[in-house]
Formats: C-alpha cells, sequence, structure tokens
C-alpha cells in the first residue's frame, strides 16, 4: 500500500510539473521537417510576400528571360478600374479602355471580380500593367488585346478567352488619336511591333484565331506561368516566312502549363529565336513545337507528355524540306509516353542572356510542380498569394 500511495503522489507531482510546462512547450507536429513545395524563380520573388497588395510594383522586378527590361506601370500611378463597360471611341474612367491608352504610366488593378466584353480590340499603350491579383478578371466573348508598336507592357493574372475578331471601325489607342482599324483577327494577345512584354499568369482559351502571336519584329518579351487549353493554334512566332525583320525576335516561353484540348503551335517560331524552358506539356493532337524559315530553338527542362496517337508522339514539326541545318537543340527535357525531339544543326543554341536576364532551368522532371500554380492565381489581401 505504502508502494502505491508513492507512485500516485509521484504520479501527481509529474502531471502538475506536465501542466505548468504546457504554456511554454507545443508539440511540433509530424509534417513538421517536410519541405514546401518548391517555386519557380519567378514566383519565388513576390508570391511569399504578404504585403503584396500594398507593394504590387514588386512585380515588376520578377521577370526573367528576353523580357527582363520590362518596366510596364512601374513608375506611374495606380489606375483602379471600376466598370466593365467598354467604348471603344470614346472611353470612360473607371474603365479598362480609358486605363490602357493613357500616355503616362500606369499600374491598373481591379476593385472587384469582372467579366468585360469588349466592343472592339483593346489596344494598349506604352508603360502598362493590367493587374488581375485580387480579382477575378475575364476578358470574353469579344475582340481582346493588341499590343502593337508600343513597348514595356506587363499582363498578369487575367483570363482571356473566348475571343472574337474586332469589326472595322474607330478605336482609339491614346488619349490624342483615334484610328480606323481593319478588324483584329480575333487573338487573345496579338504583339505586333512592340517590344519588352510580358505576359504572366494567365488562362488563355478558345480564341477565333492565336492565343498569343508575336510578329512584326517584335522582341524582348517573355511568356510565363501561363496555362493555356482548348484550342488549335496556340501561338505564333514570327510574321510570316519572308518577313526578314523577324530576326531580331527573341522570346522566352518558361513555366507555363499546355493542357488538355491543344493541337500545335506550342510554339511555331519563324526566322527569330525561342527559348522554350520548364513548361508543362499535357499531350497535343499534332505537334508540340514547331517552325519553319529557320528559326532557332532551344529546348531545355520541358516536360512531355506524348498522346496515345502513335503518328503524334514527336514533339517537333519541321515546315519546310531542308531542314538539317536549323539549330534546334534539346537538353535535360523529359518525355513520357513516347514523346521525342528530332534535333538539328550544329553549335550551341543556348539563349546566350546577359546577367540579369538569366535565371537557372530545372531539370524536366520538376516542371510539374514549378508549374502547378500555371494561370491566375486567387490572391487574399493580407496573405502570401
Amino acid at each position: 500500500m505504502a508502494s502505491l500511495s508513492c507512485l500516485v503522489l509521484l504520479s501527481l507531482i509529474f502531471s502538475n510539473f506536465a501542466h505548468s510546462l504546457a504554456g511554454y512547450y507545443t508539440s511540433k507536429p509530424l509534417a513538421y521537417n517536410v519541405p514546401k513545395k518548391p517555386m519557380n524563380v519567378i514566383d519565388s520573388c513576390w508570391r511569399t510576400k504578404s504585403d503584396w497588395a500594398i507593394n504590387r510594383k514588386a512585380l515588376a522586378d520578377c521577370v526573367v528571360g528576353y523580357g527582363k527590361a520590362t518596366l510596364g506601370g512601374k513608375y506611374g500611378a495606380i489606375y483602379v478600374v471600376t466598370s466593365p463597360y467598354d467604348d471603344p471611341v470614346n472611353p470612360k474612367p473607371g474603365t479598362l479602355r480609358y486605363g490602357v491608352i493613357q500616355s503616362v504610366p500606369l499600374w491598373i488593378i481591379f476593385a472587384r471580380d469582372m467579366v468585360i466584353k469588349l466592343k472592339n480590340e483593346l489596344i494598349v499603350n506604352s508603360f502598362k500593367t493590367t493587374d488581375g491579383r485580387g480579382a477575378k478578371v475575364e476578358i470574353a466573348y469579344g475582340p481582346c488585346i493588341t499590343i502593337q508598336g508600343v513597348t514595356n507592357v506587363i499582363i498578369h493574372g487575367i483570363s482571356i478567352h473566348d475571343c472574337k475578331p474586332g469589326m472595322a471601325g474607330r478605336v482609339r489607342s491614346s488619349p490624342t488619336h483615334v484610328g480606323m482599324r481593319g478588324g483584329s483577327d480575333g487573338d487573345a494577345i496579338n504583339v505586333f511591333a512592340s517590344s519588352n512584354i510580358w505576359i504572366d499568369h494567365c488562362y488563355l482559351a478558345r480564341a477565333k484565331d492565336g492565343l498569343i502571336d508575336v510578329i512584326h519584329a517584335s522582341t524582348s518579351v517573355t511568356i510565363s506561368n501561363n496555362y493555356f487549353t482548348q484550342h488549335d493554334k496556340v501561338m505564333l512566332l514570327g510574321h510570316n516566312d519572308k518577313f526578314i525583320a523577324d530576326k531580331v525576335m527573341k522570346v522566352t516561353l518558361v513555366f507555363n502549363h499546355f493542357g488538355e484540348g491543344l493541337i500545335e503551335r506550342m510554339p511555331r517560331v519563324r526566322i527569330g529565336y525561342a527559348h522554350v524552358a520548364n513548361n508543362k506539356y499535357d499531350e497535343w493532337k499534332m505537334y508540340a513545337i514547331g517552325g519553319s524559315a529557320n528559326p532557332t530553338i532551344f529546348s531545355e527542362g520541358n516536360n512531355f507528355v506524348a498522346p496515345d496517337n502513335r503518328s503524334s508522339k514527336q514533339v517537333t514539326k519541321r515546315e519546310a524540306t531542308n531542314w538539317q541545318n536549323w539549330k534546334w537543340q534539346s537538353s535535360k527535357d523529359v518525355f513520357i509516353n513516347g514523346a521525342y525531339f528530332v534535333p538539328s544543326g550544329y553549335g550551341s543554341s543556348a539563349p546566350l542572356y546577359t546577367r540579369v536576364q538569366s535565371f537557372t532551368v530545372a531539370p524536366g522532371y520538376m516542371v510539374p510542380v514549378l508549374t502547378s500554380n500555371a494561370g491566375p492565381l486567387r490572391c487574399l489581401v493580407g496573405k502570401p498569394c
């Protein structure tokens, strides 16, 4: 009995001691030492910060690749879109069109969720950022975006889908200029004779023509973190096979997710240069990467999942017969379900980035994680995005 009493007393003493420590010690969950899911180099630059909503312009510092120098509206005021209404000739303050045509730099944000059905193509002026973070913003069911003869444009976090051709007629492109337009082709985003362009974290699907066209000697472009789906001719880089001015074109295509229902041109390149790095390809109906007129293409660290169709396993397609000397090379790519890349040419096709443009390309097996948040993000104010 004495021994039992001692045990009870010791138990009570230990219980009280443990209770006294309860405010000082908390057991760690079992997953405490499990590392967080890695982010790609663009996202890790800004998404971990909870103050993104009051420090939006820091996004402009996060681009990599050929579009690295793109400023967008970094040195301009914040402009808030409050209405989805559109007037192509005399846009009203508070509308998206009124913001993008201004002659001064602007960082454009949205007061709430909205679907913007444009009445004609949206012509974007230089030094503009269209930033959809914090709202669900769609440009859809009408003509979409034209970036023509300008520089320093950022488009981030927008869903652009079901785009229609524009109509012939008057469209305002600046506060002082209204021009006659012949009617746009129905691209989701058309980049024409422009430079320093960054398209990031957008959703693009079902346009009448291409999802993104980069043409007429446009250059210094980065296309990143976008989700592409349900479309035929996805992306065209280069105007036509005889437009020699496109030799200046340099495009970085990185961390994008090419989803289901895509057929071809991811991208198709003419004459210029494309660095296609760390993109995820979930099947294609015809081919993934194509080209004509002797472009240079460096495919690096991509993740290619071929379709089940035996005749469509090849990643590459040349729209020519004498292509053996074209520089098309593959490095660190991952090929799944029978996918294969046909290389050609001699010598290096590396992008030759400047120090500030360069970034480390991950091996292809990491791509599903690095692209897992492609497309617009649902960012909450006061929390990391």
